[in-house]
């Protein structure tokens, strides 16, 4: 039996899954608690003019190589103390029930830094850090908000892969790519969100005021997610009925088989796809998170955008997102290729990064080239989430969706800090753009090469996932 089949197996044993308003209603709980952490994730991606504000004019006096740096700073402690890796093996030895709780109350208590270090009165403290190779030099504000940022990083990165792991135990033998492009699309709500009303509210009120607004979010993500523990444990009561009707010795088998085991790490480890699926992931996710934070000031200084709807334009990604994603996923449900949408999306991807490079300077062109970025950005994701079952069982599911974003934290933490540097040296934006177009197709390339390790290794990659359930 092929890997991709195991979840299958262990999905099916409940009657409660199979109830559609059941798993719909369990799919809105806990895209809400996604959303409100993607919300939280981008609130101050619009705000970087402000921090580079002079604190006399009620700014934090930051520059851009300060903001480059608290924009990559949420995967440090996911990075550099491995917590990403050890949220996996959280996941799969204690369920998803506990992991999300912890997730949603660290990233509360990362905001609250966060709030911290922009209302309190830091100005003229300076943070420095030497050590080895790395020499950080630090407003106080900023390496206060950084270790903030870093925490919750830890608590959001935990809760995606929770909720990844939530969906696949709901919807495997149902519309999975489906839920999982409409879990991508309320999150990418919350991001078009952050981008559209941060500044505002922050220019009309105060700096911090968009952080407050995200502690009411994530309070409120939080009591969604203690909604789900309670339809989670009635899954389980289900299953384990179901489990108790069969012969004794052949229950107690498939139960050693659904275990996860530091042992299982080994079968990830040892699977081609995955690398390629990792590498990837690195590659196309470095190319488009990292570009949000920057697209508000893209907007602004290159193509002359008043800054009061400057994160409008940055939000057209994520609101193209919200209707598409959904519809490519439902595409991969139905027809299959998912490597192929993967491959496209990714294309549009880095055609966009290099047309933002070229001296065009009209705002027309901006929004024409953030809709085909859209597009890109719902193509990819909603195909290549789904993937992931098919090659890893669902025991040890979250500890591979947390080493894929573990190792994507690598990029996501550099990657700011280069562009962060080359905007600083190139106003013009042509270096950070290129930059950006290079990391898409390195990724465009990685993409091919799943597809012909697909061919080779029988993954069922480009098969339409209900047909792949039926048999």
């Amino acid at each position: 039996m092929n890997n991709c089949q195991l979840p299958i197996v262990n999905c099916q044993r409940s009657m409660l899954n199979d109830s559609a308003f059941t798993r719909w209603t369990v799919l809105v709980i806990v895209a809400t608690a996604m959303m409100m952490g993607y919300f939280l994730n981008d609130i101050m991606s619009p705000l970087e003019t402000m921090l580079e504000t002079p604190v006399e004019e009620g700014g934090l006096g930051w520059t851009s190589t300060d903001y480059g740096f608290f924009s990559g700073s949420s995967g440090l402690i996911n990075v550099f103390l491995l917590m990403l890796f050890f949220s996996g093996l959280i996941l799969d030895k204690m369920g998803v029930r506990f992991t999300g709780v912890l997730a949603c109350s660290l990233m509360l208590i990362g905001v609250g830094i966060k709030y911290y270090a922009v209302t309190a009165p830091l100005a003229g403290q300076t943070f420095n850090f030497n050590a080895l190779f790395w020499d950080v030099h630090l407003p106080m504000s900023a390496a206060i908000a950084s270790l903030g940022f870093a925490i919750f990083g830890v608590g959001y990165e935990m809760c995606g892969i929770t909720v990844s792991k939530a969906m696949v135990r709901w919807f495997t033998g149902h519309e999975l790519a489906l839920a999982m492009g409409i879990q991508l699309a309320m999150a990418r709500l919350g991001t078009a969100a952050a981008l559209s009303v941060s500044a505002p509210v922050a220019r009309h009120f105060s700096l911090s005021a968009p952080l407050l607004l995200g502690i009411i979010c994530l309070l409120i993500g939080l009591i969604s997610f203690f909604v789900f523990c309670v339809l989670d444990i009635r899954l389980d009561k289900d299953e384990q009925r179901l489990q108790s009707s069969t012969v004794n010795a052949q229950s107690s088998t498939v139960n050693d088989d659904d275990q996860f085991h530091l042992r299982d790490i080994g079968l990830i480890l040892k699977s081609p796809g995955f690398w390629l699926i990792t590498l990837f992931v690195v590659l196309f996710y470095s190319a488009v998170s990292p570009f949000l934070k920057f697209a508000t000031r893209l907007m602004i200084d290159k193509y002359a955008v008043a800054p009061d709807i400057a994160g409008f334009f940055s939000s057209i990604v994520p609101f193209g997102t919200i209707l598409m994603t959904p519809l490519f996923g439902s595409v991969y449900d139905k027809y299959g290729r998912g490597v192929t949408l993967i491959i496209i999306g990714t294309g549009l991807l880095t055609l966009v990064h290099f047309c933002f490079s070229l001296p065009i300077h009209a705002s027309a062109f901006a929004i024409f080239l953030m809709i085909l970025l859209s597009i890109g950005f719902s193509l990819t994701p909603a195909a290549l989430w789904p993937i992931v079952p098919k090659i890893m069982p669902m025991k040890c599911l979250g500890t591979a969706y947390s080493l894929i974003f573990f190792i994507q934290n690598f990029g996501r933490a550099i990657i700011p800090m280069f562009v962060g540097k080359a905007n600083e040296t190139d106003p013009t934006y042509t270096t950070g753009m290129q930059i950006f177009a290079c990391t898409g197709l390195a990724a465009v390339l990685v993409a091919v090469a799943m597809l012909y390790l697909d061919k080779k290794q029988g993954y069922g990659l480009e098969k339409p996932n209900i047909k792949s359930i039926e048999h």
